[in-house]
């Protein structure tokens, strides 16, 4: 009898063994390292990581992209992969492909980003909340989501139900909003992009949607606008709104004074940051899946960032080429970029792209076979599973890719270029140019390979502005495009890097730099030899001052002779940097204009979009918003956000320390509503497990009871139930009691009466002092530091206070500003919140519970 060899299991690491080994793979940098190590490093839902470094992701990336090169002529092998791929140096898979290309522990898309809509926009209430439902089910898979609300009767209009007449938009936004919020994805909140046409009689409500505090903060919003709508605003004419929109024969329409509503969408953007703005007609045109709209290719919206416009039900993967690898002798005067090397790797990464796509219509499969295999009612998984049946059909029929680029900037600043200047512009254009050549070269080489993409017609595309500036620029590609087709409907794009450009230790996407250099601290011991104490704090701890440089700047410096390890003044540190090609080329340093009219020129050559913000000091006026929105409808750019330093609490800003203002707070309704909807939040601190019922007014927290859980002097309630409502009752007696109502697995109601009987006075009575606050309007930040400021006797009572406070950070928007503490790395005073945890802008330590 022959014995079967029992299979190892895998090997796994603890948190801090997989943290140490990602710090010396990326040269000491532990901000990169506990992105990889908490964001991509392969893990269960146990917690057991079974990468020890970004090479293991690298290898398990190349094993899947290896597997699917053997279905096709010519394969690439694993070893060639791994080597375009590794060490973040060249071509770098973004987010969804690196966290979940060859991952078994999870079922979810590889897309980055979707598109949803109805068939026929329709408005009725039914095709409203089913894109409702169908936005979670994206979301739970990891899936930014976009979708267009032109399709909605404007408010007033008449309907045949109960309540006569439609209620109009922005209550929809607030619906979609809070489902993006209701969704948590591996530890991050969801994505969400909302649309609509300024030719939509609700436009001006959508637009002022979000100035209301607390409305919509779940998702972006961008209007889209046409050109003559814009070209109204410019020679101060009307413009007449219809619904349905664009329509010869509308239900409605009204004449409006283009220049008012334009000052409007100014007048926001310059106060925060938003609506952005798309310039539809441009997107249009130059769209290649609309040359295939009767098919179902219209594009209705776009991802979260703007960078790809979609049609319902397509999705996109995104990839990013890493610029900077390319230059040779960076930082001297032999500096060149390497074309040839860049060409070569442009194709490869066409190639994985294509190969993403069929490992993405694997896990769509699989997310199928999940939904079949769940014990529902086929009526309850119907959206779903029609949903996912609609990606899959897409996404085989137009392959879509999205190819786009990093560090941008230091390439620029590699080869003594400056960023924004007449000569960066121009390389920049001609980077681009490669990409767009270079990559419909490798789809239609593929095409000759493995077939076109199913729906390819080159009589429909024959006129279209893209496909006609590759004719010009390179005929052969074109012809062979007649002959061969091309593999894929739509291929590049620039998103935001975000993450990936902290591996890369680059600049992000097309952007400049933000800062080449800036100081920490560290605490030390003033008794230690060699120690050298730069400040001491009003506690008497001693801090040594230290420089951190941009990775590509230290490179510089080092590249012409600086050094390094020197303890530099602030003066010196200045005049080093004014000798750099960063000097005058951060973020807040370029020329506006400049960088829009840069945005333009590129877009030419990129057949997705853009995502790019155009960053203003605070003392930016709205005038100056206005020419920058009018330069880049004009310079051809497809979309464009403007941020204005400080416009907007919880975005990053400028380290220079501002006046607090005054600031009014914005109350709750005055009388307690009978009902809330509730959260519930469960922690641990120390060896007492605790509960919180958190009571929820738009989302936001209105009051918050907690106690012990799950045990004889605490609540019990099921592990599962994470949410119910709050319901104030009265006793007997006349007093008052708040009852907890949740549904159990088989939806019926349960009730737990009386949680002020449930919980330790004591607590109860803090939490009612907690709750008054919020009620009153306190902002979420601002109650966590007074709960923390709390001076308690009891040890209880300041573990319930911790929990408390750690279950309201929650809460808190990401890239809050956290007052009057410190970072306890780096004393630096610059922290913010980021998932409910607060994180140092300095040195990137976070710090949860």
């Amino acid at each position: 009898m022959q014995l079967k060899t029992a299979i190892p299991a895998p090997q796994t690491y603890t948190q801090d063994e997989a943290f140490e080994a990602s710090v010396e793979y990326f040269k000491g940098d532990d901000l990169a390292a506990r992105v990889w190590v908490n964001k991509y490093a392969l893990k269960d839902s146990e917690g057991n990581i079974y990468e020890k470094t970004p090479n293991d992701m690298h290898r398990r990336i190349a094993k899947e992209i290896a597997r699917i090169e053997q279905r096709y002529a010519n394969p690439m092998s694993e070893e060639e992969v791994f080597e375009a791929i590794k060490d973040f140096k060249y071509i770098v898979p973004q987010g969804s492909p690196m966290a979940g290309i060859g991952n078994p522990y999870q079922i979810a898309s590889l897309s980055n980003c979707f598109v949803i809509g109805n068939d026929g926009d329709s408005d009725s209430y039914g095709g409203i909340m089913k894109i409702d439902q169908e936005q979670v089910q994206l979301m739970k898979r990891r899936g930014g989501v976009g979708h267009d609300l032109s399709h909605i009767r404007p408010k007033g209009s008449p309907v045949k139900n109960s309540a006569l007449t439609s209620t109009g938009i922005v209550p929809f936004m607030e619906r979609y909003s809070n489902s993006t919020r209701e969704v948590a994805q591996d530890g991050r909140r969801g994505a969400l992009m909302l649309s609509v046409s300024i030719n939509h009689p609700d436009s001006e409500d959508f637009i002022d949607a979000k100035m209301e505090q607390g409305k919509v903060t779940g998702a972006n919003v961008s209007v889209r606008m046409d050109d003559k709508f814009m070209q109204a605003v410019k020679d101060g004419k009307n413009y007449t709104q219809k619904y349905p929109i664009f329509s010869e024969d509308p239900k409605y329409s009204k004449e409006i004074e283009a220049g008012k509503l334009w000052k409007k969408i100014v007048h926001n953007a310059w106060k925060s940051a938003e609506p952005g703005i798309l310039f539809w007609d441009t997107i249009i045109k130059e769209s290649v899946p609309d040359c295939y709209e009767d098919l179902g290719y219209k594009t209705v919206s776009t991802n979260p960032c703007g960078e790809i416009p979609l049609c319902p039900y397509d999705s996109c993967r995104l990839l990013a080429i890493n610029l900077f690898s390319y230059v040779e002798e960076p930082f001297t005067k032999k500096a060149s970029f390497n074309f040839e090397l860049f060409k070569k790797h442009i194709a490869i990464a066409q190639r994985i792209m294509d190969d993403i796509i069929d490992l993405e219509l694997e896990k769509v499969d699989g997310i199928l076979a999940k939904i079949n295999a769940d014990p529902q009612a086929e009526e309850i998984k119907a959206v779903e599973k029609n949903l996912w049946l609609n990606i899959q059909r897409k996404a085989e029929e137009g392959r879509r890719t999205g190819i786009g680029i990093t560090a941008e900037g230091d390439m620029l600043a590699a080869l003594g270029i400056k960023y924004g200047s007449a000569e960066g512009i121009d390389f920049s254009v001609k980077i681009h140019k490669t990409v767009a050549l270079e990559a419909y070269r490798a789809s239609v080489y593929a095409a000759k390979e493995r077939g076109p993409f199913k729906i390819f017609d080159s009589e429909r595309e024959k006129n279209n502005p893209f496909i006609l500036r590759l004719k010009d620029a390179d005929e052969k590609l074109y012809y062979d495009m007649l002959e061969y087709g091309r593999r894929n409907i739509a291929l590049l794009t620039i998103a935001p890097t975000g993450t990936t450009s902290l591996m890369t230790q680059t600049t992000s996407g097309i952007e400049p730099v933000f800062l080449p250099v800036y100081k920490r601290r560290r605490k030390v011991n003033p008794n230690d030899k060699n120690v050298r104490v730069d400040f001491v704090d009003e506690v008497g701890d001693s801090w040594e001052e230290y420089v951190v440089f941009h990775h590509r700047f230290k490179q510089w410096m080092e590249a012409n002779g600086f050094d390094t390890n020197k303890n530099y003044s602030q003066e010196e540190l200045n005049k080093i940097v004014k000798k750099s090609p960063y000097y005058k080329a951060t973020s807040n340093d370029v020329d506006w204009m400049s960088k829009v009219r840069m945005q333009g020129a590129v877009q030419k050559w990129v057949d997705h979009s853009i995502s790019v913000t155009i960053n203003l000091p605070e003392d930016a006026t709205e005038e100056l918003v206005g020419k920058l929105y009018l330069e880049a409808w004009q310079a051809g750019c497809k979309g464009v956000t403007v941020y204005r330093d400080g416009s907007r609490s919880g975005v990053l800003v400028s380290n220079e320390e501002k006046e607090e203002e005054n600031e009014t707070l914005t109350a709750f309704p005055t009388k307690r509503p009978e009902i809330l909807e509730a959260d519930v939040v469960r922690f641990q601190n120390s060896k007492d497990k605790w509960i919180a019922f958190i009571g929820l007014i738009d989302g936001k927290p209105y009051e918050i009871f907690t106690g012990f859980a799950d045990d004889e002097d605490g609540i019990l309630i099921p592990r599962w139930v994470n949410d119910g409502l709050i319901i104030k009752n009265r006793n007997e007696d006349g007093t008052s009691r708040y009852d907890f109502q949740y549904k159990n697995k088989r939806g019926y109601k349960t009730t737990i009466e009386g949680l002020s009987h449930k919980f330790n006075p004591e607590f109860w009575n803090y939490a009612k002092l907690i709750s008054s606050t919020l009620r009153h309007g306190m902002p979420i930040e601002k109650a966590v530091e007074l709960i923390n400021s709390l001076q308690l006797d009891s040890e209880s009572i300041n573990t319930w206070k911790n929990g408390v406070a750690r279950a309201l950070k929650r809460y808190v928007a990401d890239g809050t500003e956290a007052r009057k503490q410190k970072c306890e790395n780096c004393n630096s005073t610059s922290l913010i919140y980021q998932e409910g945890c607060l994180t140092c802008k300095d040195c990137g330590s976070s710090k949860c519970g």
